[in-house]
């Protein structure tokens, strides 16, 4: 998809410790990546991951949303599960693993603020994975959304976490935006039920 867009540049918000990026590379994505992470533990494997590529970089450690400022993140026991926002019983009734140990007070940025000295490109693809914090993301990105020809967001299908927009609300928000649907993948499901929970939706400009 992203060859196919003419993509050359990956802005990956939510990076926790590069498995995304490291992704990207094992499927043969020779483009520029900037990575993005608010915790500090995760920031400093991420820096670790990305040591040895060149063309990985590895922004300042910051929360990204809608705000410039400082702000308290949650974190989770799995890691990959914390957030800014409160988690609800839905999700650690299923992913005990998830639930939260700990938070760490770190620095908020616009996307548009941190994001901009790295827009060398025309051709920018977007990964949001911010547990339910997606659409503070998006907010606080309007001048680098001009760039992005593509994003991937990570999608609520039922609320996991307080005060999150859940996946017709981000799909109407990517519509208005000037993006369309193209692919979904499901990422965390209730094994006991079979229902689908969160899930990975790509969209590319219209």
């Amino acid at each position: 998809m992203l060859s196919s867009h003419g993509v050359n540049l990956v802005f990956d918000v939510g990076a926790n410790t590069g498995q995304f990026a490291q992704a990207l590379r094992d499927e043969g994505f020779a483009g520029r990546i900037v990575s993005f992470e608010a915790l500090a533990a995760a920031h400093e494997q991420l820096r670790l991951s990305s040591k040895n590529d060149p063309l990985w970089e590895v922004a300042p450690q910051a929360a990204i949303g809608v705000e410039d400022g400082e702000i308290d993140i949650h974190i989770a026991d799995n890691s990959v599960s914390s957030s800014v926002l409160e988690m609800l019983p839905t999700h650690t009734d299923i992913a005990p693993s998830a639930r939260y140990v700990g938070t760490e007070r770190v620095p908020l940025r616009r996307l548009d603020s941190l994001a901009h000295p790295y827009l060398t490109s025309d051709s920018v693809f977007l990964k949001v994975d911010t547990q339910g914090y997606e659409d503070r993301v998006l907010a606080g990105a309007s001048l680098i959304l001009k760039h992005v020809v593509g994003v991937q967001l990570e999608v609520s299908l039922v609320p996991l976490y307080e005060g999150q927009c859940l996946f017709p609300e981000m799909v109407q928000r990517l519509k208005h935006e000037g993006f369309e649907l193209w692919a979904v993948w499901q990422s965390f499901i209730d094994e006991a039920s079979g229902r689908l929970l969160q899930a990975d939706a790509t969209f590319f400009r219209c």
